[in-house]
């Protein structure tokens, strides 16, 4: 996390989304040229690193093992009040506990996988001002094979609440499920992944989404610096206001898959 201004997340809530990268020079320079951002150094360490959109936090890097190590991931991050109690719940529940939780700058952090394999993290600690939809990622959705199973595991995992509450909650649709704060959705829960597929992208995952000013000229960049870009029909966003767009998933060259919307 940066030394930029600090809050208390709301627990269970998305706090933070980070890039675990196989070489972080590389990554910089690729996410420099193609969302433009600036980098800072992170109070984790010399391993990591925050990445600026206009000054202000969007996103992490941090170095994952090298040569025999995990392939490179983007990985979002939920607010715990223990790590080591969400620690205790995900093995309990099937899934996998793949880091830590470990001490971190002024927090401690671990990362999983859930029972269908999608990674994704937990964080006890400050976080910076940040929130899904305003400013950081515009969406955050997980793609999975059944999204009412899904939603029981996080839920469980991180006391997700069904109807209103002071907390993180949820609202079970027909297709979908609706990770709420105060009535603002920072999350969805969609069925329909294909983990037999060849294209990495249909298969169960965590689709982190970024604003881009033209999300043509974003996949441009990308392809001319190495990845590799697929024009898609993304679902509406973060807010019941956004109708369906057009976007682009983006393969960086290391294979971590992300994707970009025009503002």
């Amino acid at each position: 996390m940066s030394a930029l201004e600090r809050i208390t997340p709301v627990s269970g809530a998305p706090c933070w989304v980070s890039l675990a990268a196989r070489d972080l020079r590389t990554a910089q320079s690729f996410y420099a040229a193609v969302m433009h951002w600036e980098f800072r150094d992170s109070s984790l360490g010399s391993g990591f690193s925050v990445a600026l959109a206009h000054g202000s936090p969007v996103a992490g890097i941090g170095r994952c093992p090298g040569g025999d190590g995990p392939a490179a991931v983007w990985i979002p991050y939920f607010a715990v009040s223990s790590a080591d109690g969400t620690a205790d719940r995900v093995r309990e529940r099937g899934a996998t506990l793949a880091v830590g939780p470990i001490p971190l700058g002024d927090g401690r952090a671990g990362v999983a996988a859930d029972r269908e394999g999608a990674a994704f993290g937990f964080w006890e600690g400050p976080t910076p001002a940040w929130s899904v939809g305003e400013g950081a990622p515009a969406r955050l959705d997980l793609q999975t094979r059944h999204a009412l199973e899904a939603a029981i595991f996080y839920a469980e995992v991180f006391d997700w609440a069904p109807g209103p509450s002071g907390g993180c909650t949820v609202d079970y649709a027909q297709d979908h499920v609706l990770v709420q704060v105060g009535g603002r959705t920072v999350a969805t829960l969609r069925g329909g992944a294909i983990d037999a597929d060849p294209d990495p992208s249909a298969r169960t995952r965590w689709i982190v989404d970024f604003f881009v000013p033209d999300s043509e000229q974003s996949a441009a960049a990308a392809v001319a610096h190495g990845g590799e870009a697929i024009r898609v029909f993304s679902p509406g966003g973060s807010s019941e206001s956004r109708s369906s767009e057009t976007a682009f998933v983006i393969c960086d060259p290391e294979g971590a898959l992300f994707s970009v919307s025009d503002r």
